[in-house]
């Protein structure tokens, strides 16, 4: 669907349900007479093609000219959206105060201005209780401009311009706040995006640096009460700078703080959905670096029934995330329990969530999937299977893939040609994996032992594989005792690769034989 990607109306009325389409016809035939519903009949013709084709939209509809389906086109996209705008104003609080905002608007434009303050003024308390600083900011400037203008019946109220102004100048300074805050969360992210984890004393003090930098200077929790937002920006900014730093423990305390955050104001569950879905996810990830697999069970229960209650009610995009986030905690539970079948068996379901998603999707987050399908098969002895995941990632041609997981599926696959005994087309990865991290940001010691080792067990004979196999068991021994090197020792998980050639078995087994044991 290569064309359908660069359609944005095509995209848009394949992404629309069975109800939204309905809702559609029914708003189109009510604006419209019969002799001006082009945009109804191309929609209809749309909505049935698998692919955009522009020649089969013209043939299809033989009153319709070329040089005229562009502006037909940009019709029905906006209808379309106009459409979407009346079903999902009951669905989206901000949706529901701009609208207010916009009658407030209108009776101003008419004279009306009296009705326009009471209209702000119920709109005002919805925005405050909802935490929607920008439009609580935008309904009191409003309201400064039309007691500015105008002789108003509030100038008889004692201090009720003063209030005005106090409570205008404390949104703004809300406001100016949480911009400061979402700026730095975003600097921070995309640090860790271009960079990585901070492992040497001097890349420490850079991220330390970076952070004392771009922090707000005026910016005193003591003198300052944060607002909602304000606080889950600051939750986030912290999770970002202890995950840099490899400091899992702080990293997950912020995250739960993150969460709690929503737990405590319930109704931002069902406002902001992709926020706190983001949240549960962050905090499961370093709960599954962790290895507790307790704790991860019960956020893992709390994320399902959440999503299940609030399913009726989300967006697309929203739907997307829950399929996405709660699937990746799904299988991440799984691996800690050691249920290799079991997280086989969602793959087909998963893959499914995927071709859903596929255009709209994060093409990191799919990738990921990849790789975790690929372990689940490499665990379970099958190779080839495993193989066929890993070149999605290994082969990827564009910039979405962070150096980490790219590195991780490098690995992977060279112990895949090991366990197939492709001693040649092992040697050959080797050597351009190690070439590659050679020339790479990323230091991770785990993976750098795991290359020497592959190396030294691919040029020596068999009959010595057993004695190295062991020496690399008590060299992990040494890197699981440093808490940063976690998070690889979890994706690759080599010590169980290690016990499973050992015991000549597969990981699957080795890893149920552990539970059962304890």
């Amino acid at each position: 669907m290569l064309n359908a990607q660069k359609d944005q109306l095509f995209l848009l009325i394949n992404s629309l349900s069975k109800a939204e389409k309905r809702n559609f016809r029914l708003y189109a035939t009510r604006i419209q007479s019969g002799k001006e519903t082009k945009f109804l009949q191309l929609f209809d013709v749309l909505d049935k093609l698998d692919d955009f084709d522009e020649q089969a939209i013209l043939k299809r509809l033989p009153q319709v000219k070329k040089h005229h389906l562009p502006n037909l086109k940009r019709h029905l996209y906006k209808q379309i959206l106009t459409s979407l705008r009346l079903i999902h104003i009951q669905k989206n609080i901000d949706i529901q105060i701009r609208e207010q905002i916009d009658f407030a608007r209108i009776l101003y434009g008419k004279g009306m201005y009296m009705q326009s303050l009471r209209i702000l003024d119920r709109t005002k308390l919805v925005a405050l209780d909802h935490h929607q600083d920008l439009l609580h900011l935008e309904i009191l400037e409003f309201q400064k401009l039309i007691e500015a203008r105008h002789v108003t019946r509030s100038r008889t109220v004692e201090h009720k311009m003063d209030e005005l102004l106090m409570e205008a100048q404390r949104r703004s300074t809300i406001t100016y706040y949480s911009n400061l805050l979402s700026n730095l969360n975003i600097k921070i992210h995309g640090w860790y995006i271009d960079s990585g984890h901070a492992r040497t004393a001097v890349e420490k003090n850079r991220i330390k640096d970076f952070l004392e930098e771009h922090y707000p200077k005026e910016y005193k929790q003591d003198t300052h009460r944060e607002t909602f937002f304000e606080r889950v920006n600051l939750n986030q900014v912290s999770l970002w700078y202890h995950y840099i730093n490899l400091d899992y423990r702080r990293a997950e305390e912020q995250a739960k703080q993150w969460v709690n955050q929503f737990i405590r104001n319930a109704q931002m569950q069902e406002k902001d959905p992709d926020l706190y879905m983001r949240g549960l996810y962050y905090l499961m990830v370093f709960l599954f670096i962790k290895y507790d697999i307790k704790e991860h069970t019960y956020y893992l229960n709390n994320f399902k029934e959440y999503v299940a209650q609030a399913d009726p009610n989300l967006n697309t995009n929203s739907k997307m995330i829950a399929c996405f986030y709660l699937n990746l905690c799904r299988i991440n539970n799984l691996l800690l329990r050691g249920d290799y079948e079991g997280a086989q068996e969602l793959i087909p379901e998963i893959e499914g969530g995927i071709e859903l998603y596929y255009f709209h999707a994060d093409h990191y987050r799919i990738l990921l999937f990849y790789y975790k399908f690929a372990w689940i098969h490499f665990a379970l002895g099958e190779f080839d299977r495993a193989q066929d995941y890993l070149n999605e990632i290994v082969l990827v041609k564009n910039e979405v893939l962070r150096e980490e997981l790219y590195y991780f599926a490098r690995l992977l696959q060279i112990m895949c040609f090991y366990e197939i005994q492709e001693y040649d087309i092992m040697a050959y990865n080797l050597t351009s994996l190690r070439r590659s991290m050679g020339r790479s940001h990323l230091k991770d010691p785990v993976m750098t032992t795991a290359t020497t080792f592959l190396k030294r067990i691919c040029e020596r004979p068999e009959s010595e594989s057993q004695e190295l196999f062991l020496k690399f068991q008590k060299e992990l021994g040494r890197l699981e005792q440093e808490v940063g090197n976690q998070k690889s020792l979890v994706y690759l998980n080599l010590p169980l690769w290690i016990k499973s050639r050992l015991a000549g078995c597969t990981v699957a087994e080795v890893h149920t034989a552990e539970n059962i044991s304890v």
